[in-house]
Protein backbone atom coordinates (compact mmCIF):
# COMPACT_ATOMS: atom_id res chain seq x y z
CA UNK A 1 0.00 0.00 0.00
CA UNK A 2 2.75 2.17 0.71
CA UNK A 3 4.45 2.14 -2.28
CA UNK A 4 1.23 2.66 -4.48
CA UNK A 5 0.67 5.52 -2.46
CA UNK A 6 4.23 6.50 -3.23
CA UNK A 7 4.15 6.38 -6.94
CA UNK A 8 0.80 7.60 -7.01
CA UNK A 9 2.39 10.85 -5.42
CA UNK A 10 5.08 10.63 -7.59
CA UNK A 11 2.96 10.97 -10.34
CA UNK A 12 1.16 13.54 -8.88
CA UNK A 13 4.47 15.73 -8.40
CA UNK A 14 5.54 15.06 -11.76
CA UNK A 15 2.12 16.44 -13.34
CA UNK A 16 2.24 19.38 -10.95
CA UNK A 17 5.90 19.79 -12.30
CA UNK A 18 5.03 19.75 -16.23
CA UNK A 19 2.04 22.21 -15.63
CA UNK A 20 4.12 24.47 -14.50
CA UNK A 21 6.97 24.29 -16.79
CA UNK A 22 3.94 24.60 -19.62
CA UNK A 23 2.73 27.39 -17.71
CA UNK A 24 6.00 29.26 -17.60
CA UNK A 25 6.64 28.17 -21.63
CA UNK A 26 3.47 29.91 -22.76
CA UNK A 27 4.00 33.29 -20.17
CA UNK A 28 7.31 33.29 -21.60
CA UNK A 29 8.85 36.03 -24.00
CA UNK A 30 9.80 33.17 -26.49
CA UNK A 31 6.00 31.91 -27.55
CA UNK A 32 4.62 35.24 -27.34
CA UNK A 33 7.42 36.56 -29.91
CA UNK A 34 6.52 32.84 -31.93
CA UNK A 35 2.63 33.89 -31.81
CA UNK A 36 2.99 36.92 -33.11
CA UNK A 37 4.78 35.92 -36.36
CA UNK A 38 2.30 34.41 -38.19
CA UNK A 39 5.78 33.58 -40.80
CA UNK A 40 6.71 31.74 -38.24
CA UNK A 41 3.95 29.46 -37.00
CA UNK A 42 3.29 28.59 -41.19
CA UNK A 43 6.58 27.43 -40.89
CA UNK A 44 6.78 25.53 -37.57
CA UNK A 45 3.48 23.78 -38.85
CA UNK A 46 5.20 23.13 -42.60
CA UNK A 47 8.05 21.54 -40.27
CA UNK A 48 5.71 19.23 -37.89
CA UNK A 49 3.96 18.05 -41.65
CA UNK A 50 7.05 17.04 -43.10
CA UNK A 51 8.45 14.94 -40.23
CA UNK A 52 4.50 13.45 -39.87
CA UNK A 53 4.99 12.40 -43.37
CA UNK A 54 8.24 10.88 -42.93
CA UNK A 55 8.28 9.31 -39.96
CA UNK A 56 4.94 7.97 -40.48
CA UNK A 57 5.82 6.84 -44.11
CA UNK A 58 5.07 3.35 -43.59
CA UNK A 59 1.84 3.99 -42.07
CA UNK A 60 0.00 6.75 -43.96
CA UNK A 61 1.97 6.30 -47.55
CA UNK A 62 -0.39 5.01 -50.42
CA UNK A 63 2.49 2.50 -51.15
CA UNK A 64 5.45 1.33 -50.16
CA UNK A 65 8.07 2.20 -52.37
CA UNK A 66 10.46 0.17 -49.93
CA UNK A 67 9.18 -3.20 -51.19
CA UNK A 68 9.97 -3.83 -54.77
CA UNK A 69 6.94 -6.54 -54.78
CA UNK A 70 4.28 -3.53 -55.00
CA UNK A 71 5.95 -2.13 -58.06
CA UNK A 72 4.62 -2.66 -61.23
CA UNK A 73 6.17 -1.40 -64.83
CA UNK A 74 2.86 -0.76 -66.17
CA UNK A 75 2.16 1.90 -63.76
CA UNK A 76 5.23 3.92 -65.25
CA UNK A 77 5.41 7.64 -66.33
CA UNK A 78 1.51 7.93 -64.97
CA UNK A 79 0.83 11.72 -64.84
CA UNK A 80 -0.47 13.57 -61.99
CA UNK A 81 -4.13 12.72 -61.10
CA UNK A 82 -5.22 16.38 -62.23
CA UNK A 83 -3.53 15.25 -66.31
CA UNK A 84 -5.13 13.73 -68.87
CA UNK A 85 -4.16 9.53 -68.55
CA UNK A 86 -3.08 9.99 -64.43
CA UNK A 87 -4.98 8.02 -61.81
CA UNK A 88 -6.43 9.05 -58.86
CA UNK A 89 -4.53 6.17 -57.26
CA UNK A 90 -1.00 7.73 -57.91
CA UNK A 91 -1.69 11.83 -56.97
CA UNK A 92 1.59 12.97 -57.98
CA UNK A 93 1.89 10.36 -60.85
CA UNK A 94 4.82 7.26 -60.69
CA UNK A 95 8.25 7.28 -61.93
CA UNK A 96 9.97 4.81 -64.29
CA UNK A 97 9.77 2.20 -61.95
CA UNK A 98 6.25 2.63 -61.55
CA UNK A 99 6.25 3.87 -57.83
CA UNK A 100 3.85 6.41 -56.47
CA UNK A 101 5.88 9.83 -56.35
CA UNK A 102 3.75 10.95 -53.27
CA UNK A 103 5.02 7.84 -51.73
CA UNK A 104 8.57 8.61 -52.69
CA UNK A 105 8.87 11.73 -51.32
CA UNK A 106 7.45 10.86 -48.12
CA UNK A 107 10.19 8.06 -47.89
CA UNK A 108 12.70 9.68 -49.64
CA UNK A 109 12.22 12.50 -46.80
CA UNK A 110 12.70 10.53 -43.94
CA UNK A 111 15.87 9.55 -44.88
CA UNK A 112 16.74 12.81 -45.81
CA UNK A 113 15.66 13.73 -42.00
CA UNK A 114 17.55 11.07 -40.54
CA UNK A 115 20.94 11.86 -42.33
CA UNK A 116 20.82 15.58 -41.65
CA UNK A 117 19.81 14.95 -37.87
CA UNK A 118 22.30 12.32 -37.61
CA UNK A 119 25.55 14.49 -39.51
CA UNK A 120 24.03 17.95 -37.32
CA UNK A 121 24.41 16.12 -33.81
CA UNK A 122 27.74 14.60 -34.87
CA UNK A 123 28.89 17.80 -35.73
CA UNK A 124 27.41 19.83 -32.85
CA UNK A 125 29.05 17.06 -30.41
CA UNK A 126 32.51 17.34 -32.36
CA UNK A 127 32.37 21.21 -32.52
CA UNK A 128 31.45 21.64 -29.13
CA UNK A 129 34.22 19.71 -27.69
CA UNK A 130 37.03 21.10 -29.92
CA UNK A 131 35.30 24.95 -28.97
CA UNK A 132 35.27 24.29 -25.55
CA UNK A 133 38.99 22.88 -25.49
CA UNK A 134 40.11 25.74 -27.81
CA UNK A 135 38.60 28.18 -25.29
CA UNK A 136 39.29 27.14 -22.15
CA UNK A 137 42.43 25.69 -22.78
CA UNK A 138 44.05 28.31 -25.15
CA UNK A 139 47.88 28.82 -26.03
CA UNK A 140 48.82 26.24 -28.49
CA UNK A 141 46.14 23.83 -28.46
CA UNK A 142 43.85 27.12 -29.20
CA UNK A 143 46.33 27.71 -32.15
CA UNK A 144 45.81 24.56 -33.91
CA UNK A 145 42.43 24.04 -33.67
CA UNK A 146 41.70 27.70 -35.25
CA UNK A 147 43.94 27.01 -38.05
CA UNK A 148 42.80 23.30 -39.17
CA UNK A 149 38.89 25.21 -38.55
CA UNK A 150 40.36 28.51 -40.96
CA UNK A 151 41.85 25.98 -43.60
CA UNK A 152 38.55 24.01 -43.38
CA UNK A 153 37.11 27.36 -44.02
CA UNK A 154 38.27 27.91 -47.30
CA UNK A 155 36.52 24.87 -49.31
CA UNK A 156 33.13 25.02 -50.00
CA UNK A 157 30.84 22.01 -46.99
CA UNK A 158 30.10 20.46 -50.75
CA UNK A 159 33.47 19.41 -51.43
CA UNK A 160 34.76 18.33 -48.09
CA UNK A 161 31.95 15.96 -47.95
CA UNK A 162 33.50 14.82 -51.97
CA UNK A 163 36.41 13.84 -50.65
CA UNK A 164 35.65 12.29 -47.45
CA UNK A 165 33.49 10.53 -48.72
CA UNK A 166 35.23 9.65 -52.27
CA UNK A 167 37.95 8.57 -49.42
CA UNK A 168 36.01 6.18 -47.84
CA UNK A 169 34.42 4.71 -50.89
CA UNK A 170 38.23 3.87 -52.30
CA UNK A 171 39.06 2.76 -48.41
CA UNK A 172 36.08 0.36 -48.72
CA UNK A 173 35.67 -3.13 -49.85
CA UNK A 174 33.01 -2.65 -52.59
CA UNK A 175 30.69 -5.56 -51.21
CA UNK A 176 30.51 -2.63 -47.97
CA UNK A 177 30.23 0.29 -49.58
CA UNK A 178 26.23 0.40 -50.35
CA UNK A 179 25.90 -1.05 -46.39
CA UNK A 180 27.71 1.69 -45.06
CA UNK A 181 26.77 4.69 -47.47
CA UNK A 182 24.06 6.42 -44.97
CA UNK A 183 26.81 6.35 -42.34
CA UNK A 184 29.67 7.66 -44.50
CA UNK A 185 27.02 10.40 -45.79
CA UNK A 186 26.48 11.14 -42.29
CA UNK A 187 30.31 11.99 -41.09
CA UNK A 188 31.01 13.13 -44.10
CA UNK A 189 28.44 15.96 -43.92
CA UNK A 190 29.24 16.18 -40.08
CA UNK A 191 33.08 16.84 -40.07
CA UNK A 192 32.44 19.57 -42.87
CA UNK A 193 29.77 21.13 -40.92
CA UNK A 194 32.04 21.25 -37.59
CA UNK A 195 33.16 24.57 -37.61
CA UNK A 196 31.13 26.78 -37.09
CA UNK A 197 30.24 25.27 -33.93
CA UNK A 198 33.73 25.30 -32.68
CA UNK A 199 34.09 28.89 -34.03
CA UNK A 200 31.13 29.57 -31.68
CA UNK A 201 31.38 28.07 -28.71
CA UNK A 202 34.95 29.25 -28.25
CA UNK A 203 34.30 33.08 -28.41
CA UNK A 204 31.76 32.12 -25.63
CA UNK A 205 34.19 30.31 -23.47
CA UNK A 206 36.62 32.67 -23.99
CA UNK A 207 34.15 35.45 -22.18
CA UNK A 208 32.54 32.87 -19.88
CA UNK A 209 36.11 31.33 -18.47
CA UNK A 210 37.14 34.45 -16.63
CA UNK A 211 33.89 34.90 -14.81
CA UNK A 212 33.30 34.72 -11.60
CA UNK A 213 31.84 31.48 -10.91
CA UNK A 214 34.05 29.87 -13.21
CA UNK A 215 37.37 30.99 -11.12
CA UNK A 216 35.44 29.58 -7.79
CA UNK A 217 34.92 26.61 -9.33
CA UNK A 218 39.08 26.73 -9.94
CA UNK A 219 39.45 27.79 -6.45
CA UNK A 220 37.07 24.63 -4.58
CA UNK A 221 39.92 21.85 -6.80
CA UNK A 222 37.55 21.11 -9.74
CA UNK A 223 39.14 19.54 -12.06
CA UNK A 224 39.59 21.39 -15.77
CA UNK A 225 36.98 18.80 -17.64
CA UNK A 226 34.60 19.40 -14.50
CA UNK A 227 34.41 23.11 -15.15
CA UNK A 228 34.14 22.74 -18.94
CA UNK A 229 31.47 20.65 -18.90
CA UNK A 230 29.59 21.19 -15.80
CA UNK A 231 30.25 25.00 -15.33
CA UNK A 232 31.00 26.59 -19.20
CA UNK A 233 28.93 23.93 -21.23
CA UNK A 234 25.73 24.76 -20.04
CA UNK A 235 26.17 28.50 -20.59
CA UNK A 236 27.44 28.83 -24.24
CA UNK A 237 24.55 26.22 -25.33
CA UNK A 238 22.11 28.68 -26.39
CA UNK A 239 23.73 29.85 -29.80
CA UNK A 240 24.73 26.13 -30.56
CA UNK A 241 20.56 25.64 -30.51
CA UNK A 242 20.61 28.17 -33.10
CA UNK A 243 23.22 27.02 -35.43
CA UNK A 244 21.60 23.27 -35.07
CA UNK A 245 18.70 24.67 -36.38
CA UNK A 246 20.05 26.14 -39.26
CA UNK A 247 22.68 23.56 -40.17
CA UNK A 248 20.05 20.92 -40.46
CA UNK A 249 18.58 22.47 -43.47
CA UNK A 250 22.15 23.14 -44.64
CA UNK A 251 22.91 19.27 -43.89
CA UNK A 252 19.39 18.39 -45.49
CA UNK A 253 20.68 20.34 -49.06
CA UNK A 254 24.36 19.26 -48.79
CA UNK A 255 22.45 15.29 -48.72
CA UNK A 256 20.28 15.82 -51.80
CA UNK A 257 23.22 17.30 -53.47
CA UNK A 258 25.47 14.78 -53.07
CA UNK A 259 23.07 12.42 -53.96
CA UNK A 260 22.30 14.46 -57.04
CA UNK A 261 25.63 14.10 -58.03
CA UNK A 262 25.56 10.40 -57.85
CA UNK A 263 27.89 10.08 -54.36
CA UNK A 264 25.25 9.89 -51.58
CA UNK A 265 22.78 6.94 -50.20
CA UNK A 266 22.61 4.51 -52.28
CA UNK A 267 19.87 4.09 -55.06
CA UNK A 268 17.91 1.34 -53.00
CA UNK A 269 17.16 3.73 -50.10
CA UNK A 270 16.00 6.72 -52.07
CA UNK A 271 15.94 10.36 -50.37
CA UNK A 272 15.07 13.60 -52.32
CA UNK A 273 18.34 14.13 -53.97
CA UNK A 274 18.53 10.68 -55.36
CA UNK A 275 14.67 11.28 -56.70
CA UNK A 276 15.40 14.93 -58.22
CA UNK A 277 18.44 12.66 -60.24
CA UNK A 278 16.03 9.84 -60.99
CA UNK A 279 13.78 12.40 -62.62
CA UNK A 280 15.91 14.50 -64.28
CA UNK A 281 16.98 11.80 -66.53
CA UNK A 282 13.13 12.48 -68.12
CA UNK A 283 12.54 16.15 -67.24
CA UNK A 284 13.29 17.10 -71.18
CA UNK A 285 10.81 14.12 -72.46
CA UNK A 286 7.99 15.31 -70.91
CA UNK A 287 7.82 13.97 -66.79
CA UNK A 288 8.39 16.91 -64.98
CA UNK A 289 6.55 15.37 -62.08
CA UNK A 290 9.42 13.34 -61.41
CA UNK A 291 12.07 16.19 -60.46
CA UNK A 292 9.37 19.01 -59.59
CA UNK A 293 8.01 17.30 -57.03
CA UNK A 294 10.30 16.04 -54.98
CA UNK A 295 12.37 19.44 -55.57
CA UNK A 296 9.10 21.36 -54.54
CA UNK A 297 9.28 19.16 -51.42
CA UNK A 298 13.06 19.66 -50.83
CA UNK A 299 12.69 23.51 -51.47
CA UNK A 300 9.49 23.93 -48.45
CA UNK A 301 11.36 21.87 -46.03
CA UNK A 302 14.56 23.54 -46.36
CA UNK A 303 12.78 26.77 -46.51
CA UNK A 304 10.59 26.41 -43.39
CA UNK A 305 13.67 24.69 -41.27
CA UNK A 306 15.87 27.80 -42.17
CA UNK A 307 12.96 30.34 -41.58
CA UNK A 308 12.82 28.29 -37.55
CA UNK A 309 15.69 28.87 -37.32
CA UNK A 310 16.34 32.63 -38.14
CA UNK A 311 12.91 32.99 -35.37
CA UNK A 312 15.29 31.39 -32.20
CA UNK A 313 18.02 33.53 -33.27
CA UNK A 314 15.91 36.59 -33.37
CA UNK A 315 14.09 35.31 -30.03
CA UNK A 316 17.04 34.02 -27.58
CA UNK A 317 19.31 36.81 -28.84
CA UNK A 318 17.54 40.14 -26.97
CA UNK A 319 19.58 42.54 -28.52
CA UNK A 320 17.75 41.55 -31.84
CA UNK A 321 14.48 41.99 -30.89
Amino acid sequence: MATVIGAEQTTRSWIWRLRDSLHRFFDSDIFYSFRRSPVTILAFVTTVIFFIAAFAAPILAPFNTNDVATLDLMDAFRPPAWIEGGSSEHLLGTDEQGRDVLSAIMFGTQVSLIVGFLSVIFSVILGVGLGLISGYVGGRTDHIIMRIADVQLSFPAVLVALLLFGFAKAVLPRGLQDAVAIYVLIVAIGLSNWVQFARTVRGSTMVEKSKEYVQAARVIGRSPVAIMVQHVLPNVMGPVLVIATISLALAIITEATLSFLGVGVPPTQPSLGTLIRFGNNFLFSGEWWMTIFPGLALVILALAVNLLGDWMRDALNPKLR
